[in-house]
């Protein structure tokens, strides 16, 4: 299905070192701030209290974080369970107060506010469980990252996978400086969203690539220049691409706006990593197969003279 019908290639190539030139400006500013900044752990990572608290009616949200945040007992989150009337909140560590002492406190402003509120459950998420966690979740990243090599180093031609993992690599370095850049808070939602950035970023880049090396076994494009040929792999993409990405988009948007905290990491992650994803498949991935020395005969085999198959 092709809603969108592009009758002339648009010369992406063209602007293929300015764009290559602005992705590398933007991937060492989000290095720069992830050293400078870092990255803002939630409590997952760091260790903590969380709080499972239930109240008689529905809960405002917006108005028990600003009764928490003058506790002064750090950046404190707040979201609800299925329905607003159970709610979890999540405490940073505190010294010299332990996690019953913060439990209390909270449990007592709660009850000075609204009537019928009730303790759940409390746990406490040590320093070591939190190191654990980001060992794991390194770890997963790490994973991930390594089938994506094999996978593209089995499916494509070394400058395809060079050119896709570096772009990969990129959407992923991007997503995290935007986080230390605004200080958002990292959880394992928002890890989540990074590793699915990840799949959905190769994707793209397979479907691009998979084109790409098509065009150059067709007879009608023997007479056609590299840059020529990858521009019309594109467009002839973009359709889909709009469409496929579009829509994508759209749900993700809605999670952002309507999700509420407890998935606004996770869809700011993909909102993100969404658009940097095409970008980087475009204009970053395919400029880079230019720069590596993609030609013909990288792809296409020269025919066996008759001499050499007769037998």
């Amino acid at each position: 299905m092709e809603f969108f019908k592009i009758k002339r290639d648009i010369p992406f190539m063209s602007y293929g070192k300015l764009t290559t030139a602005i992705s590398l400006i933007t991937f060492i500013l989000a290095v720069f701030f992830l050293v400078t900044r870092g990255l803002n752990f939630s409590v997952e990572f760091t260790g903590g209290t969380v709080m499972e608290v239930e109240f008689k009616q529905s809960a405002d949200l917006n108005k028990i974080r600003t009764e928490l945040d003058g506790l002064k007992l750090g950046e404190i989150q707040v979201q609800a369970l299925g329905t607003n009337k159970q709610i979890m909140i999540r405490l940073p560590n505190k010294a010299n107060m332990t996690s019953a002492q913060l439990s209390n406190q909270v449990m007592d402003l709660l009850k000075q506010h609204q009537e019928g509120v009730s303790l759940r459950q409390v746990e406490f998420i040590g320093p070591q469980v939190g190191e654990e966690l980001v060992t794991h979740g390194l770890l997963a990243l790490g994973m991930v990252v390594i089938g994506i090599i094999i996978y593209l180093s089995m499916r494509f031609e070394w400058r395809f996978a060079v050119s896709a993992i570096i772009a990969n690599m990129h959407d992923v370095v991007i997503i995290l400086g935007c986080f230390a850049l605004f200080h958002w808070e990292f959880s394992l939602t928002v890890l989540a969203g990074v590793l699915a950035v990840l799949g959905y970023s190769v994707n793209e880049s397979v479907v691009v690539f998979d084109r790409i090396r098509e065009n150059f076994r067709k007879p009608h494009m023997r007479g056609r220049s590299v840059p020529a040929i990858i521009d019309n792999a594109i467009t002839a993409t973009m359709s889909r691409t709009i469409i496929t990405h579009g829509s994508t988009e759209a749900m993700v948007i809605s999670m952002l706006v309507f999700g509420g905290a407890a998935l606004h990491g996770f869809a700011m992650a993909l909102t993100i990593g969404i658009v940097f994803g095409i970008y980087s498949s475009v204009l970053v991935a395919s400029p880079l197969l230019l720069m590596f020395g993609l030609n013909r005969q990288n792809l296409v085999k020269p025919p066996k003279r008759k001499e050499e198959a007769v037998v």
